[in-house]
């Protein structure tokens, strides 16, 4: 393996994003996945392995300043894999003595009861994967204060953005339905006001993570543009900007209820649609007035997203 002062593990669109941020800073990245694939420059090393093994990722997170863990794996396996694979990274970040940069969701808050969500939120889940991310959360965070491993995490809301395919909810079912002038499939209430994160922000925002001395210790929501709309108005913008009549359907509760007997990801998504049912705003005004960070603008971010779906 060559010498690489970042490790990246996870190459969906979250580990890719991260890799874009760090080689805009002119850094050395080594990605780690399953497979030893990804569509990278042909001098980004890609090693294959099972980040459940502390001995693999003590080996490949050798010589590294920064880790970074982007890893989410199928959502009727979370409980089954995401423990391991975080205790996986953690190990290998301890033996090389780097900086832990951690990718999380919002799952740990429970519901809004109509505040914005802030860092300083109690873990008040009352889901499954909500209590799981909250105990995940906690282990790393004990884990920086026992000075076992410099600990930083990132925590953005439902993403999307380029690569953001069929798991982000303004991803395949709309920008393609869009820019054809067909309709576009959500699920949830499309007029409640929620957040969502752009990916290039959450690139940008771990690599922020990574370097500035300020970031250990603490969690950061990554940045959101602090003009929150609804689903329905974003999806509005994106056939605006395709030249289309806005067309959009809402799938209903009744047969995502129906899928969820035969089809297990579907199954999982049912705990968390209390996310829709209110609004749902998740505050970053710490990462920006601390570290600095800044989030697209909302109109630019759909845009670029759309010419993605169709360079």
């Amino acid at each position: 393996m060559t010498a690489a002062r970042h490790v990246v593990f996870g190459t969906g669109a979250i580990g890719m994003a991260t890799l874009h941020a760090l080689r805009r800073r002119g850094e050395t990245v080594r990605l780690v996945n399953r497979s030893g694939h990804a569509r990278v420059p042909d001098d980004v090393e890609v090693v294959a392995g099972d980040a459940r093994d502390p001995a693999f990722c003590t080996a490949v997170t050798a010589g590294a300043a920064v880790v970074y863990q982007a890893l989410n794996p199928p959502y009727a396996e979370w409980t089954a894999q995401f423990p391991a694979l975080q205790a996986g990274v953690l190990a290998g970040a301890h033996a090389a003595g780097a900086r832990l940069v951690s990718m999380e969701n919002v799952y740990m808050y429970g519901r809004p009861d109509g505040h914005p969500l802030t860092e300083d939120r109690p873990y008040a889940a009352h889901t499954t994967k909500g209590r799981l991310r909250g105990a995940m959360a906690r282990d790393l965070l004990a884990a920086h204060r026992d000075g076992r491993v410099q600990v930083a995490i990132g925590r953005a809301s439902d993403y999307f953005g380029p690569g953001g395919g069929a798991q982000s909810n303004l991803g395949d079912r709309v920008f393609p339905a869009a820019s054809r002038g067909r309709t576009a499939t959500v699920l949830g209430d499309p007029d409640q006001p929620h957040t969502y994160t752009y990916i290039p922000d959450i690139g940008e925002g771990l690599a922020l993570l990574g370097e500035h001395p300020d970031a250990p210790g603490r969690v950061w929501h990554l940045p959101n543009d602090p003009h929150t709309r609804t689903t329905r108005q974003l999806v509005e913008t994106v056939y605006r900007l395709a030249g289309h009549r806005t067309r959009l359907r809402r799938v209903p509760p009744l047969v995502l209820r129906g899928l969820a007997l035969t089809n297990p990801t579907v199954r999982e998504l049912l705990e968390m649609q209390y996310q829709f049912d209110e609004p749902f705003i998740v505050d970053s005004t710490q990462v920006v007035t601390t570290l600095g960070a800044r989030a697209t603008p909302l109109d630019d971010a759909l845009a670029a997203t759309l010419t993605s779906y169709h360079p």
